[in-house]
């Protein structure tokens, strides 16, 4: 179980934190191109075009790979073959009606979103970006599919590595289009934007490619599977299929809203919150800019490691749900919260020590906007874990206490969010979503709880444990920045990377080799890592 945890989780972990890190590094070349007021616009698209999709497919990848790896449990191949083979075409309709709903209501959320009568931005701008970006709904919901067909089964290579190509390929586009049309054939930002953010749909081509030659190459595999099955049916209706995909992909097509839908609350209520309190329009959108795009990109890389466990542990919990294996069940809780807490909690922290540096080397220098990122980044922990816990519910069957934890986070978020922004402005939109998530996190480990009996002392210790570790870590990079900078005075990019490798480097030794010596690493890794401790004297 822990082997095929870890090596799963492994997978899609490295083939999601290169796709973030291209997430975040290609933003440093079109901020240089198109300028931090253009690059508002950008975000502007994005956060629309993230909830279209979370609500068009969020929860497909997951609820078809549940659904697979559910009767895949019980020896009957076919009734997941049955459901790809009828969902193609519907996934196809649903791309499309996506596509169309989101075209047609990019006005009405342009209008939401922005004042005519602002300084930079009109209505029109908004709304194009929007309507650019909208034609990639049309695909992403057939390769959705197709990625949660592979993961019931296991195979978590074809989704990381499409993803990756996807991620490529997009940015390739978004780069040089934007170059050609300022530079070459010297059109303006807003022009460059909408080619950035049609790059989108060319992205999502090229990963559905992938998909089918991944599809081409397994499938002698999955039919070696069904034939050896005997080919075991539980004469499962189409119906009945849906009606039970259903069940899965609602709740999860609400979960993957809720960052991008905090995003949007942000975005209708942030300028109008700061213009309250005397704050001019350019300068709301310049922070709202750093909060929703530039810092937001970096607080989510320690995110993906979340990511990459929500896809692994719905497979593995509903199988042994199914065979009400709970001894296997809270096994795989144990591993999973403190595996995640051990890489996700310095990956943040760190981020927050070191946010004047990280924000240098990525964007510019910025006390404002690096005061944002060192606030922003410990809320990456509770993004963190809002994946995994929704994961747990959907894997024992609670869906609808999802879909209420979630709701109630939401709420949280609306109702604090305006007067925290009039009280501390940009920090108030991050405490509003830091509450939202604690409230729906806290809801979940609740439920959790009360539906498995979990409670694990053994884990609250290595917990606290982790903590000190990280305290002591913090500490030390602390010390070893405060020394850096009375040497030189950090005044450019090479030397604020400088500053982040040394003090990553030194961070990162001092962590491994205590948690080394506790034995904390060895217990959460398995028997090759203690393996291969013992040869170099731990």
């Amino acid at each position: 179980m822990a082997s095929n945890l870890l090596k799963g989780t492994m997978i899609l972990t490295v083939g999601l934190l290169l796709s973030r890190i291209l997430g975040v590094l290609y933003v440093i070349p079109l901020y240089q191109i198109v300028g931090e007021k253009y690059m508002a616009l950008y975000q502007y698209a994005y956060v629309p075009y993230s909830i279209m999709l979370a609500i068009a497919v969020s929860g497909i990848p997951i609820a078809v790979s549940k659904f697979v790896s559910k009767y895949n449990a019980l020896g009957d191949y076919a009734t997941g073959r049955k459901l790809v083979k009828s969902s193609m075409v519907l996934m196809s309709i649903t791309g499309i009606l996506g596509f169309i709903v989101l075209y047609s209501l990019a006005e009405p959320i342009a209008q939401l979103v922005i004042k005519n009568d602002e300084s930079f931005f009109t209505i029109k701008d908004v709304a194009s970006v929007i309507k650019y970006v909208s034609f990639a709904v049309i695909i992403v919901p057939l390769m959705s599919l197709i990625r949660g067909f592979f993961q019931g089964y296991q195979h978590m290579t074809p989704t990381a590595i499409s993803q990756l190509l996807e991620q490529i390929v997009r940015i390739l586009f978004v780069l040089v289009g934007a170059f050609f049309v300022i530079k070459v054939f010297n059109g303006t930002e807003k022009t460059a934007i909408s080619f950035a953010v049609f790059a989108a749909f060319i992205g999502a081509i090229a990963g559905l490619i992938i998909l089918y030659w991944y599809w081409k190459k397994l499938k002698p595999e999955f039919n070696d599977l069904l034939t050896s099955s005997g080919n075991v049916t539980s004469n499962v209706s189409l119906k009945e299929i849906y009606k039970e995909i259903l069940i899965y992909t609602v709740p999860f097509a609400l979960v993957g809203i809720i960052n991008p839908l905090f995003q949007f609350i942000d975005m209708i209520t942030f300028n109008r919150a700061m213009l309250m309190i005397g704050k001019t329009a350019d300068i709301s959108n310049t922070y709202l800019g750093m909060l929703n795009m530039y810092t937001h990109k970096i607080v989510m890389i320690p995110v993906m490691l979340a990511t990459g466990f929500s896809m692994t542990l719905i497979p593995l919990i509903t199988s042994y749900y199914a065979k009400q294996d709970f001894g296997q069940v809270r096994k795989s809780l144990d591993q999973s919260f403190q595996i995640l807490l051990f890489l996700t909690l310095p990956a943040a922290l760190g981020i927050s020590v070191l946010a004047n540096e990280f924000y240098h080397v990525f964007y510019e220098q910025s006390d404002t906007g690096a005061t944002v990122l060192a606030h922003y980044a410990p809320v990456a922990i509770l993004f963190a874990l809002y994946p995994v816990t929704t994961s747990i519910l959907q894997g024992i069957d609670r869906q609808k206490l999802i879909i209420l934890n979630l709701l109630l986070g939401i709420l949280t978020k609306l109702v604090l969010n305006t007067p925290l922004i009039k009280t501390f402005e940009t920090d108030g939109a991050i405490l509003a979503t830091a509450c939202g998530y604690i409230v729906a996190i806290s809801l979940n480990m609740f439920a959790i709880r009360k539906t498995l009996h979990y409670k694990s002392n053994m884990v609250m210790r290595r917990i606290f444990l982790i903590m000190v570790v990280n305290v002591g870590m913090l500490c030390l990079v602390f010390i070893v920045k405060w020394g850096l900078e009375k040497v030189f005075s950090i005044d450019n990019k090479f030397e604020a990377l400088l500053v982040i490798i040394v003090c990553a480097s030194i961070g990162a030794a001092f962590y491994g080799f205590v948690t080394l010596r506790l034995g904390l690493a060895q217990k959460l890794f398995g028997e090759r890592l203690t393996r291969f401790t013992k040869k170099i004297g731990f």
